[in-house]
């Protein structure tokens, strides 16, 4: 069993920073991907960056290319997405999960962290 807990969520001025970590417990394999998800009220969840576990492959969506960085540090069991530059559309509850490399169902979540941003 695996467990994810976000944290480092809160309230920023637009054009600040947060980093948001992801710590992992029990059994989590270099072969997974770790995703960030986020959900702003009243849309959709959406895709916002992954990255293998062992550290490789990072993918953004096109909404946080060049803002966002996503980066995995396994002796901590942590990956970590650094924002910068923030916006107010980049509001919402962020989620990690995790899924085995190859298939597209995510078997684990976190329960989220809030990050709101001023405008």
């Amino acid at each position: 069993q695996v467990q994810l807990v976000e944290s480092g969520g809160g309230l920023v001025q637009a054009g600040g920073s947060l980093r948001l970590s992801c710590a992992a417990s029990g059994r989590l394999l270099s072969s997974y991907v770790i995703s960030w998800f986020r959900q702003a009220p009243g849309k959709e969840r959406e895709f916002v960056a992954q990255i293998m576990y062992s550290g490789g492959n990072p993918y953004y969506a096109d909404s946080v290319k060049g803002r966002f960085t996503i980066s995995s540090d396994n002796a901590k069991n942590t990956v970590y997405l650094q924002m910068n530059s923030l916006k107010s559309e980049d509001t919402a509850v962020y989620y990690c999960a995790s899924r085995p490399v190859g298939t597209p169902q995510y078997n684990y979540w976190g329960q989220g962290t809030q990050v709101t941003v001023s405008s």
